[in-house]
């Protein structure tokens, strides 16, 4: 019943975390469901506009697009996940650290995150992978490295405002450790908000990586990933509109998707909003 009145209370939030259910399944079935296999060449079937036989069209090569956008999702979707999933860990343990700790800790984690926060992250991470080998595992190191600012700082929030809450308190008068009171009672209740980071984190991610594979920086060919897919058919845009739109289409909705879950789960996680919410 709970999860039936969330989603008639957050309708957009529920389309988004259905498509993105979705594109999670078609990339983990993607050996299963994809119709083709995607680097297959095939010189009979050059620049095929969208039919029965290749729904999506095929690409310079005769491979099928549908096919190359399916194993595109697995790539899209592991760095997101995996760039996220670093930027989180380093994001919580700095933050941790300068919100439990306060004083010197703090404003040497601060100003770290300052001076992260004044390079533009997109041109950081260009002038990094050009100094690399393009690859999806530099690519996913290189956001994860550059993306944990955000996360810190909520975390840090959230820890300075629970030093003096009454079970924080009882624990230290229980003669609770500093790990401890980091892991049981801090960690826990500071999660909320940095969950809704994650998801809307992963969105971004998804797209810095589409817009590195779109310039050649990223993941490079044959591997299929969206960004390179959209690069190739910049090419035959004027005859060949298939190779952009489909591209264009999946990152756009994909990016949207986790933008509207993650606006969903902030305003259910969120009392203060929902009270306003409900005034109203």
């Amino acid at each position: 019943m709970k999860s039936l009145q969330w989603l008639r209370r957050y309708p957009t939030a529920s389309l988004g975390g259905l498509f993105v259910v979705l594109t999670a399944l078609a990339a983990i079935t993607a050996p299963w469901i994809a119709p083709f296999d995607p680097n297959a060449i095939d010189v009979r079937a050059i620049l095929q506009p969208p039919s029965s036989s290749h729904v999506m069209g095929t690409d310079r090569l005769g491979r099928d697009v549908l096919s190359r956008m399916i194993y595109g999702a697995r790539i899209s979707l592991s760095v997101g996940f995996v760039a996220v999933g670093l930027a989180t860990l380093i994001g919580i343990i700095l933050g941790a650290l300068a919100g439990f700790y306060r004083g010197r800790t703090d404003s040497l984690m601060m100003r770290l995150v300052d001076v992260m926060l004044a390079i533009p992250t997109f041109f950081l991470i260009l002038a990094v992978i050009a100094f690399l080998e393009p690859s999806m595992l530099n690519i996913m190191i290189v956001i994860g490295l550059t993306s944990w600012m955000g996360v810190a700082r909520l975390v840090r929030a959230e820890f300075l405002s629970l030093h003096e809450r009454e079970f924080v308190l009882a624990a230290r008068a229980l003669g609770a450790g500093d790990l401890r009171l980091m892991l049981r009672h801090f960690l826990p209740n500071s999660l909320d908000p940095v969950i809704v980071t994650v998801i809307l984190s992963i969105a971004g991610a998804i797209l810095v990586e589409s817009g590195l594979s779109f310039l050649g920086l990223g993941v490079q060919p044959p591997t299929a990933s969206w960004g390179n897919i959209l690069s190739e058919g910049k090419e035959y845009i004027h005859f060949a509109w298939w190779l952009s739109l489909y591209p264009g289409l999946a990152i756009l909705i994909t990016v949207l998707s986790y933008n509207l879950l993650g606006e969903g789960l902030q305003e259910a996680l969120d009392p203060h909003q929902n009270r306003q919410t409900i005034g109203r």
